[in-house]
């Protein structure tokens, strides 16, 4: 189950439902504001290389 700190929650929760999801199913604990570009970055990452198969 994945957790968002109360620190970063407001940051979050302006990102849009599909992505907040996409995150919330990597069971993923996010403290800070790096944690969550550490995760954005990886799906950045796999999307790039879903796109180039």
């Amino acid at each position: 189950m994945s957790y968002v700190a109360p620190a970063i929650k407001e940051k979050f929760e302006t990102l849009s439902i599909d992505l907040k999801n996409a995150i919330l199913e990597r069971n993923v604990e996010l403290y800070t504001i790096h944690d969550l570009i550490r995760v954005l970055e990886d799906i950045v990452k796999e999307a790039d290389n879903t796109g180039n198969n």
